[in-house]
Order: C-alpha cells, then structure tokens, then sequence
C-alpha cells in the first residue's frame, strides 16, 4: 500500500488572522460603492418603532418651526436671513395637499407634498390660487418621528458643506382661517361706520337753507345757482322800479 499524506489542516491562529483579514477588507468596501461623504445623516427610522410610514407619520400632527441649526451645530435664532423663509406653521393633509403660514397666522404657501418611502426626502410642490406650479424644492430629512420633523437646507449646492436644519415639533395651533369676513362680522364695524357717515352726508345734501348749505358745504353748486337767481330777480326788480319812476315823472 502506498502511503498516503494526511492533509494538513489550517491552525487555528491562521484561520483567525484569515478571519479579520476579511473583515477589514469588507468594513473598507463603501456600501453601494458611494465614495464621496454625505453630509445628510440617515433619518430616523419610524415605522419600525410605531407601524407607521414616514408620510403618515408627517402628515399625523400639524408642526411649528422651533429651531434652527447650522452645520456647526449651533442655534441659529429663526429671525436669521438664513431662516426666517422656513418658519411657521405646516399642514400636510392625507390628500397629499398642504399649507403653510407665517407664524403671524398669513398665508404662506400652498401646494401638494410627498415623502419618500424611506423618508429620507419631502418634496413640495408649490401652486398660486389658480393651481399652477409655482416652484418644486426637495430637501433632506434628517429627522421623523411623531415628536419631531427635521429638514436641512443647503443654501449654496455648489457647497454643501454649509447647511442649516430646520426643526419642527408637533403643535395644536389650528390652521389659520383667511376667508373674507362674514355677514355680521366685527371687523366691518368701521366699513359700517363710514357708511353710515356718507349717508348722512347725502341726506345733507337736501338741505336747503343758507345755513344748511354752509354748514354741509355738500350743495356748493346749488347755493351758487340759487344765489345767481336771486342776484338776477334783484336786478330785475331794480329795473322795474325805474321803468315805474320813468313813467310817472
């Protein structure tokens, strides 16, 4: 018979250094082979934590803007330029309508949202009272859960090192009602006012004795008729007086 080597198997200390090898190799590869760094952090997930999808999520609670961060990490106050155009109050309505006020309560914009269904994108689609397309923006979200909605803002693309984060939190502040005022309304208290001011005006205008007239000052061309009127009867009667005194002299 002939004489067979065994083979020899690997120590154990080989197969551990193999083992990191791999490892380190894998932990070097970039995931989807992105090379380049992102400065938008992966968004917080919420359907696993609540059943949810990021757009129910989103459109579960009206929000405020209560805060803003640069890239630094530092607050930016909310009447900053960099800002202030992102501040107020946001409505996204399960049609996949919206609307949005300043946090004085007016009109800001109106138009259709999404999320992606990763959420880590919403994109607006901004339309004027007739429904066309004013502007599309898409922003990065950085945070989504049912306490908190974060969007960043790069303001220059070409550098996205400088970016601010808009923080938004649940708020029960009722959406803004800016239809015209109603029959009975306070608020035409002053229209009513006027009105009425110019009524009495106009019935002024019927005054018909000089003090009347000058008082109101309503029927100026009126009293300047009248007035020739009287000037001509005047004349007139001065005319007849001595076509009288002729005829008897």
């Amino acid at each position: 018979m002939k004489n067979r080597t065994a083979p020899i198997a690997p120590s154990r200390g080989t197969m551990i250094t193999a083992s990191v090898i791999t490892a380190v190799a894998i932990g070097l590869v970039p995931v989807g082979g992105a090379f380049a760094a992102d400065t938008t952090a992966a968004p917080t997930s919420v359907s696993a934590a609540t059943g949810l999808t990021p757009s129910a999520v989103l459109a579960g609670t009206p929000w405020e803007t209560t805060g803003a961060v640069d890239q630094d990490g530092n607050e930016v106050a909310l009447t900053d330029d960099a800002v202030v155009n992102f501040v107020g109050w946001a409505y996204y309505k399960t049609d996949g309508t919206f609307t949005m006020y300043n946090l004085d309560d007016t009109p800001k914009m109106q138009g259709d949202w999404s999320v992606s269904a990763d959420g880590s994108e919403r994109t607006l689609v901004a339309k004027d009272a007739a429904g066309e397309v004013l502007f599309e923006r898409t922003v990065p979200i950085t945070e989504l859960t049912a306490e908190e909605f974060t969007y960043r803002v790069v303001p220059d693309e070409t550098d996205p090192s400088v970016f601010y984060d808009i923080i938004h939190t649940p708020t029960d502040h009722p959406e803004p009602v800016t239809e015209a005022p109603v029959d009975g309304d306070d608020s035409n208290a002053d229209a009513d006012a006027s009105d009425a001011a110019a009524a009495d005006a106009a019935e002024d205008a019927g005054a018909t004795t000089d003090e009347e007239l000058a008082e109101t000052g309503v029927n100026g061309p009126v009293a300047a008729v009248i007035a020739g009127i009287v000037a001509l009867l005047g004349g007139a009667a001065v005319y007849a007086t001595r076509v009288v005194r002729r005829r008897h002299a």
